[in-house]
């Protein structure tokens, strides 16, 4: 049982983006020409609570998904506070022509003109926005009701606590390094997070993301583009092909290192990827089990037995500069064991 296949195709993805619509300093053009000349097959551009339908950009070898980035705060004018929590989330839409805006509030659409916000369809509920599980949770369900799926964007930066976090519900994915988030505190890598919404049988995958503005050239270090991505394993590399592996999970996060090849057969896991320093069997214990390059070296692959008492799987693999890509959790009843 292949969990990625050495045979099917993978598309390097970044789906988290800023343009000039809102607060981002590309243009949408700028945006697929930059990460197209770096190796990327798809980008969604999800400006802040301004849906945009960028299909007409897509080419035969690039994929303009169409999303937008919503936010729920505390407070009813929607002001910004960066002491307080609040929640982001990315809603990637089915059908590339869907720019409806969820549970619309004018105070959140402060980069549209009043032309634009009254152009825009406007689905669900317009009460005020209240930060809560149990409105988020309303929110989500909303949004796949009109035809969108939902992320969960960098949980470190929106300063939430786990005790909310793991009431919420219907969130497809969530990111496991948020880019931009990462050079600002280098805690945006949410792997124990992940992890103990896994133990706690939440079925939801995971992505990398670079969430980029761009204010800073491509060659300072504080570029914040092409850090942190998605590698989606879609059949085609078309609209409907790579939406579907989305919703799916049929993705991993990374940074850097690339899987070649995951494959369960009796019990055990056979591993194959880039050249790494370390590889990570998690299965929702105490211990995982690891394979670990001899010191100034690296491996390639690594092969581990599943314990017994696994609740779940799920494969790290980390390189000499800390880089990591990440499988999603794997359930036992998914697996053939």
């Amino acid at each position: 049982m292949y969990l990625i296949s050495p045979n099917r195709p993978q598309y390097k993805a970044n789906l988290h983006c800023h343009s000039t619509h809102s607060d981002g300093k590309r243009t949408p053009e700028q945006l697929k020409e930059m990460y197209k000349s770096h190796g990327y097959s798809v980008l969604s551009i999800t400006d802040h609570e301004t849906p945009n339908d960028h299909s007409h950009l897509s080419d035969k070898d690039f994929i303009m998904l169409t999303g937008y980035e919503a936010y729920i705060r505390k407070y009813p004018d929607c002001r910004y506070d960066a002491y307080d929590t609040e929640i982001h989330i990315n809603l990637f839409a089915r059908d590339p022509h869907n720019t409806a805006i969820v549970c619309y509030n004018p105070s959140y659409c402060k980069y549209m003109s009043a032309e634009a916000k009254e152009k825009y369809t406007k689905v669900g509920s317009t009460e005020p926005r209240e930060y809560s599980p149990e409105y988020i949770n309303k929110f989500v369900r909303t949004a796949k009701e009109n035809g969108y799926i939902a992320a969960y964007n960098h949980p470190v930066w929106s300063m939430e606590a786990e005790e909310d976090i793991i009431k919420y519900e219907g969130f497809f994915s969530m990111e496991m390094c948020n880019y931009s988030s990462y050079l600002i505190n280098h805690l945006e890598y949410n792997a124990a997070l992940y992890d103990k919404m896994l133990r706690l049988g939440k079925h939801i995958a995971c992505h990398g993301a670079d969430d980029n503005h761009n204010g800073a050239p491509d060659d300072s270090p504080n570029c914040d583009s092409y850090g942190a991505f998605a590698m989606i394993m879609a059949d085609e590399l078309d609209y409907d092909s790579v939406f579907s592996a989305m919703e799916k999970g049929e993705m991993y996060a990374s940074m850097g290192p690339l899987f070649k090849e995951i494959s369960v057969e009796n019990g055990k896991v056979h591993v194959e990827c880039s050249e790494v320093e370390r590889i990570t069997l998690f299965m929702g214990g105490k211990s995982p089990k690891r394979v670990i390059a001899p010191k100034g070296g690296n491996i390639t692959s690594a092969d581990f037995e599943i314990d017994p008492r696994a609740k779940f799987i799920r494969i790290s693999a980390t390189d000499r500069y800390g880089r990591a890509a990440d499988t999603r959790g794997y359930f036992v009843d998914e697996l053939c064991l």
